[in-house]
């Protein structure tokens, strides 16, 4: 089985449910709390383990509960932490309030995460030799990114790059995205094109691809997603469930085309499968709490 190597953040999110937001100075009394294992690139990592990946991850906790908790989980997902750095300081958290409208508000502290370095990653260099594939996102310092990616495809990798949470970002890095998977306001920042229907994202992902990107594969939200390459299109629609809450919906979704990809599946495979298994993660609540398994998904009745 080719393997899969996520490099990203770990987060503990904490999250309360109140009736309404609060107004500057207000303290409310909230109900239910909860301490869910997150990060874009945890979420990833466990979407892509649960999903039939073997996997491996690059990053950094803290010296304290949150960070045991965190490769705790990353075990339990059997994911390889050979590669997770314990950081002195704090883990990363998510400070996250829900309301009873299911909007949120979510502040977070990057903490062990913005210590990942160039460095770290030359020291975690087999865990790239090793894989077959490279998936990673944002939540990390940009310089970091950059040097993981021209490491990666200096050894020949296929790399994903899930560009959230959204910046513009130079094009020394895009030049070595082989896969990018923005939703239409990532690539609307990512391509400076305004997108407003079909032909806005062909355009803006021409001006990714002549930047070097080989594939694109744009989230649509509920309607679906568009696969993108220098000579074809293809779109596949969502599946249909009641949502509950859509925390690690795209995550899992970008898990779940890695774990496809790396088994050799076509385009319009990888795309229903992960579409399926994004569709399940907002039929839960939290991040990786919401993810599926393989088989949640074969026995969903969709």
């Amino acid at each position: 089985m080719k393997k899969i190597c996520v490099i990203g953040s770990l987060n503990m999110d904490l999250v309360v449910n109140v009736d309404e937001m609060p107004k500057k100075g207000q303290t409310l009394i909230g109900s239910k709390f909860r301490e869910i294992p997150g990060g874009k690139g945890g979420n990833q990592a466990v979407a892509a383990s649960r999903l039939g990946g073997d996997v491996c991850m690059i990053g950094k906790v803290g010296n304290d509960g949150f960070g045991e908790s965190l490769l705790k989980q990353l075990k339990a997902d059997k994911i390889n932490t050979d590669y997770v750095q314990v950081e002195e300081g704090p883990s990363g958290v998510a400070l996250i309030t829900v309301d009873q409208n299911a909007e949120n508000s979510i502040v977070v502290s990057p903490g062990a995460n913005f210590k990942l370095t160039k460095d770290d990653i030359d020291k975690c260099i087999d865990g790239i030799k090793e894989s077959n594939t490279v998936v990673i996102q944002l939540e990390t310092p940009i310089d970091t990114i950059k040097y993981a990616l021209e490491k990666s495809k200096e050894l020949g990798k296929f790399t994903i790059l899930n560009p959230a949470p959204a910046v513009m970002l130079s094009d020394d890095i895009i030049k070595n995205v082989d896969l990018l998977t923005p939703n239409e306001t990532e690539l609307e920042i990512l391509s400076g094109i305004s997108i407003k229907d079909e032909d806005d994202i062909k355009k803006a992902a021409n001006i990714m691809m002549e930047k070097g990107v080989k594939q694109l594969i744009v989230t649509l939200g509920s309607k679906g997603s568009l696969y993108l390459d220098k000579d074809n299109m293809k779109f596949i629609k969502s599946y249909k469930v009641e949502a509950i809450d859509t925390t690690a919906a795209g995550d899992t979704y970008t898990g779940a085309l890695s774990v496809a990809f790396s088994q050799n599946k076509s385009v319009e495979e990888t795309m229903d499968f992960a579409s399926k298994a994004g569709a399940l993660s907002v039929t839960k609540v939290g991040a990786q709490t919401s993810i599926p398994n393989l088989y949640d998904i074969d026995n969903y009745k969709f």
